[in-house]
């Protein structure tokens, strides 16, 4: 199995385990999609995250999805609902993984299988679709995972989320393997790559991010629009932030008005999805190309504390060596 000239993804699942080594040592990263099957709403598809988390990992490799030119064919399984499958066009806005001027091809990534079964929060559970899983059984799952995968041969993991309560389960998980074996483990949540200003600009005034709001389901439509039924619910406008401009998480049992989801769904459109995923997209396979140039970790230690000095206390060449304690003529021993 050969990467593309201009670098990109190979799926794991299509690595004869003949091949495995050679592969994990061309390889610059791996990769692995974190999502969740949630109830989003009547107009969002469970598989909103996966679809997300999908389609911006098959970004970070430039955008064309996962492929294998030994025997020319591609991994069928990749992206929800057809996310990977999908993601040549927006890719051709904003480039692909190499530089086309210089030929110099961009990282080599492989691309595991998504993880699709997550924690979720209490403000979703109740809702038809969600399946969720206790936060310590997902910590637990996620580490077997993230260890397994850099065990195989990748000590560069990218996890990209697709889904919010994510975030704190996988870096639990990623503090625990980190500890466990030399990795560079890097999370990057796709909804934190466009900023809250520029979904403002996007959007206008009215709050367009949130569960199952404007901005997510722009970026459902910007990878899989025959997913989306627009046309199944009204706007139900979002509870309104908290009027301070510093950063906080907040969590409650059911931030009316809420039906599992809430927003301003007039605001998405397609065009808007496909400008959310060129952004992110973007910015995403930035992230990674700095992250492969950095410099390695060392390897984690069992042992804390500094290496201990030369004992002081020990005779010299020279002669007793000082303790500190007074001399007969009242000195410490030291250079005078």
């Amino acid at each position: 199995m050969t990467w593309p000239t201009g670098g990109g993804l190979l799926p794991a699942t299509r690595i004869p385990g003949g091949e495995l080594a050679a592969v994990a040592a061309a390889a610059d990263y791996a990769v692995l999609p974190v999502g969740a099957v949630e109830w989003h709403g009547p107009h969002l598809p469970l598989g909103t995250d996966l679809i997300l988390a999908e389609g911006f990992a098959a970004e970070a490799g430039g955008g064309s999805g996962p492929t294998a030119e030994a025997g020319g064919t591609s991994d069928p399984t990749a992206g929800a609902g057809g996310a990977a499958a999908s993601a040549a066009g927006a890719a051709s806005a904003v480039g692909s993984s190499g530089d086309a001027a210089t030929g110099f091809p961009g990282p080599r990534g492989v691309l595991f299988p998504a993880v699709p079964y997550a924690a979720c929060p209490g403000q979703t559970r109740p809702w038809p679709g969600t399946v969720s899983i206790r936060p310590e059984i997902a910590v637990g799952y996620l580490a077997d995972v993230i260890e397994g995968i850099v065990a195989a041969g990748f000590p560069r993991l990218l996890i990209v989320n697709g889904h919010d309560a994510n975030m704190s389960t996988v870096r639990a998980a990623m503090e625990w393997v980190s500890g466990r074996r030399t990795a560079s483990l890097l999370l990057v949540n796709w909804f934190q790559l466009v900023t809250p200003a520029e979904t403002t600009d996007l959007y206008g005034p009215l709050t367009a991010r949130g569960h199952g709001g404007a901005y997510e389901t722009s970026g459902v439509l910007g990878f899989d629009p025959g997913a989306v039924r627009l046309d199944a619910v009204a706007d139900l406008p979002p509870k309104p932030k908290l009027p301070v401009g510093h950063p906080y998480v907040l969590v409650e049992s059911r931030p009316d008005p809420w039906q599992g989801w809430s927003g301003h769904i007039s605001l998405a459109s397609e065009a808007a999805g496909r400008q959310v995923r060129a952004t992110a997209g973007a910015r995403l396979r930035e992230i990674v190309a700095a992250w492969v140039a950095a410099p390695p970790p060392a390897p984690p230690t069992t042992d804390p504390l500094p290496a201990p000095t030369a004992d002081r206390s020990a005779p010299t060449a020279d002669g007793p060596a000082s303790t500190g304690a007074p001399a007969a003529d009242g000195s410490t021993g030291g250079v005078r």
